[in-house]
Parts: structure tokens; C-alpha cells; sequence
């Protein structure tokens, strides 16, 4: 009986760790973000170059 107990007890704790960790969910056909988004840090990439081949045009415009 008590290895039962113990099969029990390793079932209901990771079902409450299951449901207690944010992760991302897929509902009707939505992804919606984990319960923890708010805390993440926010990362900013700064714009890049219009052009992304501007050192190339400048050498032909250079050349002409």
C-alpha cells in the first residue's frame, strides 16, 4: 500500500509544477504568452542600416 501512497504523491506534485510554470499555450489556434511576460526583461535592437549593403553602394557610387 505505501508504494501507492508514493506513486500518488510523485503524480500530484508534478501535476502542481505543471500547472504553476508559465509557459506558452496554443488555444484555438492563439498563442498566448506565459503568466510571467510582464517580468521579462525588455531587449531593444536599435535599427539597422536602411540599406544593408551601404559600405557596397557607397564604393560603386565612389567608382562612377
Amino acid at each position: 500500500m505505501r508504494p501507492l501512497y508514493g506513486i500518488l504523491f510523485a503524480l500530484g506534485f508534478c501535476f502542481l509544477v505543471a500547472m504553476n510554470t508559465g509557459c506558452q499555450s496554443h488555444i484555438g489556434g492563439q498563442t498566448l504568452p506565459s503568466g510571467y511576460y510582464l517580468d521579462d526583461d525588455i531587449r531593444y535592437y536599435a535599427p539597422g542600416a536602411k540599406m544593408p549593403l551601404q559600405n557596397e553602394a557607397a564604393k560603386l557610387q565612389a567608382e562612377r
